[in-house]
């Protein structure tokens, strides 16, 4: 079972990754948000593409599931902390900073 604490401590030891308040909840960052961890710390977001948010859905559908919005259609998926291993963690959080870090900056 996966935890608050090991998302922070794994998402913060990817290249770059900063935290920080993000409406309810807690992001990581690094050139744009690529996770965001719940107020309640039992769920994370996670931005994938929309093939790999596919592919993750069917795979482990106890595990990931997409947003039922807008943002779900662009990749945005659910992870369930409890239900996930520190390896199930690990790995989405390195493909999801991977799409981030090659990412340009929006400029505002």
């Amino acid at each position: 079972m996966a935890t608050q604490s090991d998302l922070r401590r794994l998402a913060l030891a990817l290249a770059g990754t900063v935290e920080a308040p993000h409406v309810d909840r807690r992001a990581f960052k690094v050139n744009r948000i690529y996770a965001t961890l719940a107020a309640d710390g039992d769920s994370a977001n996670l931005k994938f593409t929309p093939d790999e948010q596919a592919l993750k859905c069917m795979v482990a559908p106890d595990l990931f599931a997409a947003l039922d919005n807008a943002w779900g259609r662009q990749g945005w998926t659910t992870l369930t902390l409890a239900a996930a291993t520190q390896a199930d963690l690990a790995a989405a959080l390195a493909m999801a900073h991977a799409h981030a870090i090659t990412r340009p900056t929006r400029k505002r």
